[in-house]
């Protein structure tokens, strides 16, 4: 996934890659989508008619949607006009000890991202977790470690004084998240010992530095699953 700027298609018209992080209903027909792009960091923009039963942009207009996106680019807003889904993924929306934590990444990024901010690392590190969310090698609460973790080192959230007291085998594990490709990142397995005080010293890096409880992860604690 190279960096680039959004392609210009026709007049006011640009093609982005991104991922839907979440849509909601406006009007009867309509829905307004927040896209985590490449090209133009997070973008808010309107679908006209995507809750119709025969529009062509149904299917696309929903979170977890991979794909590339064609938008009108107006004065003050954005409106999708053609889409072509790559990925929907489908292995994580179709059964629930998946979807409600890759909810959780979807508004995880958009915490963090910013319009028009360059937000490529988020996105690359987004897709790689979901894809590794249904990985039965891995344990998904590693998962959820590694994510959480890399994206608020990425931003600056992170204080190293949370993870002083780790084991060496901690340590070591923490430089590779730290300093890891993305691609790479979802590769290694921990033991129950190290992941849990590894997770312990996350949360409290995570305390200092978020002063919010997202709505997934009230879902999350309510059908227990957060760390199973």
């Amino acid at each position: 996934m190279p960096r680039g700027f959004a392609e210009e298609v026709g007049d006011n018209l640009i093609k982005v890659t991104g991922i839907v992080l979440s849509a909601s209903p406006i009007g009867e027909y309509d829905k307004r989508v927040v896209i985590l792009t490449k090209e133009r960091g997070k973008v808010h923009a309107f679908a006209k008619g995507a809750r119709r039963q025969n529009s062509p942009l149904i299917a696309g207009i929903r979170p977890f949607c991979f794909g590339t996106f064609t938008l009108y680019e107006g004065r003050t807003s954005y409106t999708v006009k053609q889409l072509a889904i790559s990925n929907y993924f489908e292995d994580v929306t179709s059964r629930v000890e998946y979807v409600y934590l890759g909810y959780y990444f979807l508004e995880f990024a958009d915490y963090y991202s910013r319009e028009n901010g360059d937000e490529f690392s988020t996105l690359v590190l987004l897709y790689q977790a979901l894809r590794a969310l249904t990985r039965e090698s891995l344990d998904n609460r590693l998962v959820r470690l590694v994510y959480e973790l890399r994206m608020m080192i990425m931003n600056g959230d992170f204080d190293g004084t949370c993870f002083q007291s780790l084991s060496d085998t901690g340590k070591y594990a923490l430089d590779f998240v730290i300093n890891t490709p993305v691609e790479k990142l979802f590769t290694f397995v921990l033991s129950k010992e190290v992941l849990e005080e590894l997770m312990k010293a996350e949360c409290e890096n995570k305390a200092r530095y978020i002063n919010r409880t997202f709505k997934s992860e009230k879902v999350l604690g309510s059908i227990n699953i957060i760390f199973s």
